[in-house]
């Protein structure tokens, strides 16, 4: 008997070891929620690739005005003997020339750029710019990484919070339910009151498993974006609703997007490399000049021998038929230059829609903050009043259910109205460029 309670014992300390290691607790400030994300973001991934790519292609560019060395050689075998017909004086031929069997030939070329009008220049001023316009992408990314987690932290936020409204609500509820039955059994309510009290706490009890559940999708969600465990419990820091107690007037801000956003900055960068790719598209129309030079040495057993057959000089080349065919890829590249000027007009009308859009739902999460407590506070006297007309004979079951019901939805309300305030700032220094990402 005493065997089997050890064991009991000891199966029971490893289920609540299990447990207590089956869902990690983590407490994570909004900064360092930021980080994680951007260290773990599938789309800066992405970003990053992008940007080996373009690296990749400035490589490319930069290797064009490199030197070309190339260097063949082969050998070959005639099974059968071939015909000979030497026509040089004094060297017989025909049918009683040499044996000849097999080849050996080997040559080396070199060439290098001299001037090809400006192409391998313009090519690489434009992979530079496409490299910086790929960087400033990935920034931008990143501040709107930086605002997505701060919304699903801000969610994480109010449903907790929500949580302590409810429970502490929900306690107080069945406090009173215990009164009101002990004053039913006294006779000195009836039944009927007894029992709306009673759902009034099942009420509160649905809105708070709504909470929970709310809770912990946000949990999952922000698990997910963090790139940790599914299992892991969050905990917020609250202290971040106090963000954006000092708002400047609209003009600041609509300057600080046209001189820190980062879409804006990229689309610059692509605008200088459609430039140089027009330049480069004319350089099409004129002809390449290099530096050339070889090698050449060929082995013909019982034939021929040839060593040191060097060569050097300038090498010239240019399409004659740019003087009949049209220049596409100019006129693709003045085309692409115009998209990107009608793009640009655009970004910069859509930023000041942003940002004026973002300011007026800053201003108003703000005077909603006013609002709410002004709410609450008038929601919290209404329940002290009623609960003591109440007390009093002077109203009824209903009215005291009500004032309560208004009470818990007023300061949830103030909660909720501090958290969007916060985050509304935060979408505003996000619309600017300018939200920081420590």
């Amino acid at each position: 008997m005493k065997r089997i309670n050890n064991s009991v014992i000891a199966l029971s300390l490893f289920v609540g070891i299990a447990n207590a290691n089956a869902q990690e607790k983590k407490t994570l400030s909004l900064d360092e929620a930021v980080q994680l994300g951007i260290q773990n973001s599938k789309n800066l991934k992405i970003d990053a690739a992008k940007i080996e790519e373009a690296t990749a292609d400035l490589l490319e560019a930069k290797n064009r005005q490199l030197p070309e060395l190339k260097i063949s050689g082969s050998y070959m075998y005639l099974p059968i003997k071939p015909n000979v017909d030497i026509k040089l004086p004094g060297l017989s031929g025909g049918a009683g020339g040499p044996e000849v069997h097999q080849v050996l030939y080997g040559s080396a070329n070199l060439s290098v750029p001299i001037y090809s009008g400006g192409k391998i220049k313009y090519g690489i001023q434009s992979a530079k710019y496409l490299v910086e316009a790929s960087k400033l992408s990935t920034e931008n990314d990143k501040i709107a990484i930086a605002y997505n987690v701060a919304q699903a932290y801000n969610n994480l936020f109010k449903a907790n919070q929500s949580i302590k409204v409810f429970e502490e609500n929900l306690t107080a509820s069945q406090k009173r339910d215990e009164t009101f039955l002990k004053m039913e059994n006294n006779g000195l309510i009836a039944r009927n009151d007894r029992l709306k009290a009673n759902l009034q706490t099942s009420n509160i009890e649905l809105q708070l498993l709504e909470a929970k559940n709310n809770y912990n999708i946000a949990n999952i969600n922000m698990d997910l974006l963090l790139g940790l465990p599914e299992t892991t419990e969050l905990s917020v820091d609250e202290n971040y609703i106090e963000e954006g107690t000092d708002v400047k007037l609209v003009d600041f801000y609509v300057t600080e997007a046209r001189e820190n956003r980062k879409d804006l900055q990229a689309l610059a960068q692509q605008r200088k490399a459609a430039e140089l790719g027009s330049k480069s598209a004319k350089a099409d129309n004129l002809p390449s000049i290099a530096f050339t030079g070889g090698y050449v040495a060929a082995d013909i057993p019982k034939f021929l021998t040839v060593y040191n057959a060097v060569n050097v000089g300038i090498g010239v080349s240019y399409n004659l038929s740019n003087l009949w065919k049209e220049n596409s890829s100019l006129r693709q590249s003045q085309a692409r230059e115009k998209q990107l000027a009608a793009t640009d007009e655009l970004l910069n009308d859509n930023i000041k829609l942003d940002v004026n859009r973002e300011y007026q739902n800053t201003d108003y999460s703000k005077k909603r903050i006013a609002v709410f407590e002004k709410s609450a506070e008038q929601a919290n006297e209404n329940y002290r009043i009623t609960k003591n007309k109440y007390d009093n004979g002077l109203a009824t079951m209903t009215e005291l259910l009500d004032a309560d019901a208004a009470q818990i939805a007023a300061n949830v309300g103030v909660i909720n109205a501090k958290a969007d305030a916060a985050l509304a700032y935060r979408k505003l220094l996000q619309t600017t460029g300018t939200l920081t990402i420590k």
